[in-house]
């Protein structure tokens, strides 16, 4: 896919479809950001999954941790996954993305890209526990990487958003249903990411 090269201030191409996307950079001021980049990349529980693709099981190319209320048990990567206990951090991110997003959040999953190796491959979070037209919080920190999304029947219809470090986007609509998304790889140096991605399981 052709990504986009030019990109507003708040880093998103142009023409970015409001009614799906909202995005919103410094939602986190820079040294709060440093220090949650460096709290979850040191404290949190990360698990490197398998994926069987053509019979054969690779790794998943980043790390995730999945965070939540009791009883919010989710599939990543295909492994469920019971969820990790919220600490002081994730409550005061999940908060302030609640009031933004006006919708109240029960769980996220934090991914961790350590490189620009790390990457998640075309997808939707369709699952069936998050209903058929989830709303999907995403705040990021560390390292900016490109945050693409394609309509799922016209691939020529498609967008790119820088997300930034201390950023926030808002996946609403019917973003999942009809779209996918990726991170891709970089032949670029990629120092380390964070994001996190908070979700009603129902």
């Amino acid at each position: 896919m052709k990504q986009l090269s030019f990109f507003a201030e708040a880093g998103q191409s142009r023409g970015l479809p409001k009614e799906l996307l909202e995005y919103h950079a410094n939602f986190i001021d820079q040294n709060t950001g440093d220090y949650l980049l460096q709290k979850f990349i040191t404290e949190s529980p990360w698990k490197q999954t398998t994926q069987k693709m053509w019979d054969k099981e690779y790794l998943t190319p980043r790390l995730t941790a999945w965070h939540g209320d009791v009883g919010t048990d989710y599939s990543v990567s295909g492994k469920i996954c019971n969820p990790n206990p919220w600490t002081p951090e994730l409550l005061m991110l999940k908060q302030k993305v609640e009031a933004a997003a006006g919708v109240r959040f029960n769980s996220v999953l934090l991914n961790y890209y350590r490189d620009g190796n790390d990457s998640v491959a075309w997808h939707s979070d369709k699952e069936s526990v998050l209903g058929k037209s989830p709303v999907i919080a995403s705040v990021s920190f560390g390292q900016v990487r490109c945050f693409d999304i394609r309509n799922k029947t016209n691939h020529k219809e498609h967008y790119t958003v820088k997300l930034e470090h201390g950023s926030f986007l808002l996946m609403k609509g019917g973003l999942q249903e009809h779209w996918e998304h990726r991170i891709a790889k970089s032949h670029k140096p990629m120092k380390a990411r964070v994001n996190l991605t908070f979700r009603v399981v129902i």
